[in-house]
């Protein structure tokens, strides 16, 4: 057996990617499923979307492999994280569509159990935030409102769980409802010092115990694939949220390593070993990986909107027809026209964690167009990452690492990651293998199979393709970002 099957189920596709033994990508499945808006603030996806886009995309990859499923040795799981579902045990059936973690519909929750004193207890336990972001108050809210929802999951005949969870259950045919200590970590649900689930907490929320998966390493046996699913039964050794997962394909595995992934959000994340730091800075302590029972801690920084800026360029003002665009028209942008663009369509993340927050546009002229929208829509991401490592150098003090180590689709534009070069004033470094995320899943099962080494082993197998070195100088970066914080604190003003 030579192969594994890494499934990388994210926030607008999932994706499947087929790595040789010595994980390197040999085939890739793609494809899209459709986002769902009930009402302003929400965001749904259908349950049954995320399943059969996996089973598709897994089978898909195979076939252009042209291998058999008897020369995959393990699967590896990574996924969008937060987004919260609720399931019959008996049927499998989900209780109401999946709550996508971009959802703000709990926002008035969080404020309540703020107002009430909470947000300390759970942010020492957690490491997280009170925020809509969280899997908890989604959970709170299903039981509440969907109908019979609590006495059933009192009677212990629903399942929660965040994605990988669902797709472990469905892979399993039933038989696994688990999840890894990396998506426990992001539920604002599990005690990440003590390594469970927190009673006091889920009392707090109204959670029965009996609804949570079993926690087990990202390293770790989670059952084995329904034979009829790909031809035999394939053992899933390897599961990791998405951002974790590709803190680990970036082979951060040494403190003071950062990552930042650039997709629909960004996350950076700070590798701080053994020490769980908690934050003055409001970012988030969480679990870079579990091993052998043991977690690696990380400071986490999250952005709402990364390539969804993109997106929206594409999609709502229409001023470009794919990604690709944007470069050369942030190229031919009027730099003197310093538009600042605030992407804060689902509220501002981290350091600021202001739910309310809403999207603005600074420095406009009759003057600006499309190109000088592109340049403003690119260079946010890069404001924002700079108010993420701020924080982070703020929490752990010099012994972070100078270099930001980045993946995701954004990181194909070589003028983006010039900017965050930048305006960070630090190198920015682009592996040759991008796919960091899905890497991360396969080496987590690869190394679970004994296919791959340990991590010393794997972070020797880390290649650079490009180092971005920042060319701006010092007082232009320095008035840049100024003028971003002014942007940013009103928008908070309104």
């Amino acid at each position: 057996m030579t192969h594994i099957l890494a499934i990388d189920q994210g926030t607008t596709s999932s994706r499947a990617i087929l790595f040789d033994a010595s994980l390197r990508p040999v085939a890739t499945a793609q494809e899209e499923f459709a986002q769902h808006y009930p009402s302003p603030g929400w965001v749904e996806h259908a349950p049954a979307d995320l399943w059969s886009t996996v089973a598709a995309t897994a089978r898909a990859a195979i076939e252009k492999a042209g291998i058999k499923a008897t020369d995959i040795a393990a699967i590896g799981i990574t996924n969008q994280r937060e987004t919260t579902l609720i399931w019959d045990r008996a049927t499998g059936q989900p209780i109401h569509p999946a709550i996508v973690w971009q959802d703000r519909r709990t926002a008035e929750t969080c404020a309540d159990l703020k107002a009430a004193g909470h947000e300390a207890m759970i942010t020492e336990r957690t490491g997280l935030l009170l925020d809509p972001y969280f899997s908890g108050t989604k959970v709170k809210w299903l039981l509440d409102n969907v109908e019979d929802a609590r006495p059933r999951a009192e009677r212990g005949e629903l399942a929660f769980g965040t994605v990988d969870s669902w797709l472990i259950w469905n892979l399993t045919g039933g038989k696994v409802h688990a999840t890894d200590a990396t998506n426990a970590s992001r539920t604002m649900l599990y005690n990440i010092a003590e390594g469970r689930w927190d009673a006091d907490i889920c009392r707090l929320l109204g959670v029965p115990m009996a609804l949570l998966p079993e926690v087990k390493d990202c390293a770790a046996y989670f059952g084995t694939t329904r034979p009829d699913l790909f031809g035999r039964e394939i053992p899933i050794l390897g599961v990791a949220g998405d951002q974790q997962a590709a803190t680990v394909g970036q082979a951060c595995f040494s403190p003071g390593m950062m990552k930042s992934t650039y997709g629909t959000g960004c996350f950076a994340l700070l590798n701080t070993g053994r020490d769980r730091v908690p934050s003055k800075n409001r970012l988030l302590t969480t679990i870079a990986y579990q091993l052998k029972g043991k977690p690696t801690y990380a400071l986490e920084g999250s952005i709402f909107i990364a390539g969804a800026v993109v997106q929206w360029l594409r999609d709502g003002l229409k001023i470009i027809r794919d990604a690709k665009e944007t470069q050369p028209l942030a190229e031919a942008a009027e730099e003197a026209q310093g538009v600042i663009l605030v992407p804060a369509f689902t509220g501002l993340g981290a350091p600021y964690w202001r739910p309310d927050c809403r999207g603005a546009v600074f420095g406009l002229t009759r003057n600006s167009g499309p190109a000088e929208f592109a340049r403003a829509a690119l260079e946010s991401v890069g404001y924002q990452t700079r108010d993420l490592l701020e924080a982070m150098r703020a929490d752990w003090g010099t012994e972070a690492q100078g270099v930001l180590r980045v993946d995701g689709g954004m990181t194909a534009s070589d003028w983006t990651m010039q900017f965050l070069a930048d305006i960070l004033g630090a190198p920015v470094d682009r592996p040759k293998v991008t796919e960091t995320t899905a890497l991360g899943a396969a080496y987590l099962a690869a190394m679970q199979a004994g296919v791959a080494g340990g991590p010393e082993e794997f972070a020797k197998s880390w290649a650079l393709d490009r180092r971005f070195e920042p060319a701006m100088d010092a007082a232009t970066r320095d008035a840049k970002y100024a003028r971003w914080r002014k942007a940013i604190a009103a928008t908070m003003s309104v």
